[in-house]
C-alpha cells in the first residue's frame, strides 16, 4: 500500500510538470511572431533603435533592445520571455535597475501580449502587437501616461 502510494504521487508530479512544460511550449509557440530584427520607426532625427529577439531555449526567448545616436549607444536593455515559479514573464535588466524587472504576462494571443507589473515605479504595463507587418511596444502606468514604440522588421 505505501509503494503504492508513492507511486501515484510520482505519477501525479510527472504529469503536472508534463503539463507545465507543454503549456509553456504552446505559450512560447504563440509568440514566435516577435523573432527578428526590428527598427523602430518614430524616432528623433539622428537616432536609430532596434529591437532583435530570438529563440533562447524551446521555453524561453531573449531580446535586445539598443538606442543609438549617431555612432554612440545611447540605451541598452537586455530582454527575455521565460518561465519562472508556473508564470510566463517578461523580463527587462536595464543599467539604472540593480535587478532584472519581472512583468507578469496576462494576455497572450498569436499576434499580441500584455505584461504587468503593478508595483513597479515605471512602466506597469507593457504591451506588444503586431498588425500589418508593424510592431507596436506599448509602455504605460495602465492608466493615462504611456509611450508607443513603433518597429518595422528589418531582418526575420
Amino acid at each position: 500500500m505505501k509503494y503504492a502510494t508513492i507511486i501515484t504521487f510520482l505519477l501525479a508530479l510527472t504529469l503536472q510538470q508534463k503539463h507545465q512544460e507543454n503549456q509553456s511550449n504552446t505559450d512560447i509557440a504563440q509568440l514566435k511572431w516577435l523573432i527578428g530584427t526590428w527598427e523602430r520607426t518614430n524616432v528623433k532625427p539622428g537616432t536609430t533603435a532596434f529591437e532583435v529577439w530570438k529563440t533562447n531555449t524551446e521555453n524561453s526567448l531573449i531580446g535586445r533592445g539598443v538606442s543609438l545616436k549617431g555612432a554612440d549607444t545611447t540605451f541598452v536593455e537586455n530582454l527575455k520571455i521565460e518561465f519562472k515559479d508556473e508564470k510566463l514573464y517578461y523580463v527587462a535588466e536595464v543599467s539604472h535597475n540593480a535587478a532584472p524587472t519581472y512583468f507578469e504576462i496576462t494576455e497572450i494571443s498569436g499576434n499580441a501580449f500584455t505584461a504587468q507589473n503593478p508595483t513597479h515605479d515605471f512602466p506597469k504595463v507593457i504591451a506588444y502587437e503586431l498588425k500589418d507587418n508593424e510592431l507596436t511596444a506599448t509602455i504605460s502606468d495602465g492608466k493615462t501616461k504611456g509611450m508607443q514604440f513603433i518597429f518595422n522588421k528589418i531582418d526575420p
